[in-house]
């Protein structure tokens, strides 16, 4: 929970003192500016205040690992995926993006720290403890910070601490730890395809594991 609350605050602290400038700027999101990822942002604030208002009965199906599926690279053809870029563009001014993020953000992250840890929620189907839903999150946050601050030199990083807990997580959803001569910034980035592994970090990694990567999740 505390995790879920620092990464986000980071997050949304990020995204609040980015200049209007650097909108326009490309992501770490392969295809997406920068204002197309903090419109994705809205999108997933909206998903946490949903699933944390949809109460489930049943037992848990997943947990915080399980949560995460490994799903083919995006190729820009699912709706919602090209609706992104055209919803951000709507926005004009990047003030009212920024606005929105903070206004539904903010609710987000004080519905995350009123929610009972060991209740349970339903969401894509799929049933979890408030507790597993957040800390699956961690990892959703500190990937769309570094896209945030992939091109932008200036931007302030995710913290160490919620960094570490996110190379973590992406070990135990892949089930293989990357070589410990990786950053948790470069297992992350290139764990996730986010960027392709040097030629040192490719002879690290192994022909077995390059052979596996990207680890991309929905």
């Amino acid at each position: 929970m505390d995790l879920f609350s620092r990464s986000w605050a980071a997050l949304l602290a990020a995204v609040a003192e980015t200049p209007d400038e650097d909108f326009a700027r490309p992501s770490g999101c392969a295809g997406w500016l920068v204002r197309d990822l903090v419109c994705h942002l809205v999108i997933d604030a909206q998903d946490v205040l949903i699933t944390l208002a949809t109460p489930a009965a049943t037992a848990p199906t997943v947990d915080a690992s399980s949560y995460w599926k490994r799903v083919e690279p995006p190729t820009g053809d699912d709706p919602l995926d090209a609706l992104i870029p055209r919803l951000a563009a709507a926005y004009g001014d990047p003030a009212l993006l920024r606005f929105h993020l903070d206004d539904v953000g903010s609710a987000a992250g004080r519905a995350a720290g009123l929610a009972d840890p060991a209740g349970l929620v339903g969401t894509r189907d799929e049933v979890l403890s408030v507790g597993d839903y957040l800390t699956a999150y961690v990892l959703e946050w500190t990937l769309h910070h570094l896209d945030l601050v992939a091109h932008l030199p200036a931007g302030a990083p995710p913290p160490a601490e919620t960094l570490a807990a996110a190379r973590r997580a992406l070990e135990r959803i892949v089930g293989t730890a990357f070589p410990a001569s990786f950053s948790d910034v470069d297992a992350l980035r290139v764990g996730t395809g986010r960027r392709a592994p040097s030629q040192a970090e490719a002879a690290a990694l192994g022909a077995e594991f390059l052979g596996r990567l990207p680890f991309v999740l929905g």
